[in-house]
């Protein structure tokens, strides 16, 4: 998590192939808010969101998940492999522990428990965001003018 202490939580399922988390993750920096991340790394979606949910995951392993989830929001023309390896570098991951941790079964659990945990919690597209026991999701939502559904 990320943000201050006390301050309201905004648990946010993305996609770091998705250009509108992209829009939400700049839209919540605007607030002062708690963010938990939560991957919904759909392949059939996105081709390249598993392969990046499992490379911000292995950076996480190196206490770089931020670094790595804010440069791949920054820049998503550039996510095949090498660009990968670009940013790992920029955030000083061990490059050879990286890649071997993106491709490890405990970051593939990780990261399917995700998706798991929001498929049971209702959500459906990317961006969802809960905040205060709602569902706010899709492209449709604004800086918090979000279309709600309770659950």
């Amino acid at each position: 998590m990320r943000g201050p202490e006390g301050a309201p939580l905004v648990l946010f399922y993305g996609d770091f192939a998705c250009p509108h988390c992209a829009v939400a993750q700049a839209k919540l920096a605007e607030h002062e808010v708690r963010v938990a991340f939560r991957h919904f790394a759909l392949k059939a979606k996105h081709p390249r969101a598993v392969p990046l949910a499992h490379a911000a995951e292995a950076a996480a392993l190196q206490g770089a998940f931020w670094v790595f989830h804010d440069a791949l929001y920054a820049d998503q023309g550039r996510l095949d492999d090498p660009h990968l390896w670009d940013r790992a570098r920029a955030a000083g991951l061990d490059i050879d522990r990286f890649d071997q941790d993106r491709r490890s079964p405990p970051v593939a659990d990780r990261v399917a428990r995700d998706v798991s945990d929001a498929m049971r919690a209702g959500v459906v597209a990317t961006p969802t965001l809960v905040v205060g026991g709602e569902l706010h999701s899709g492209a449709s939502m604004g800086a918090f003018g979000f279309r709600k559904r309770s659950y």
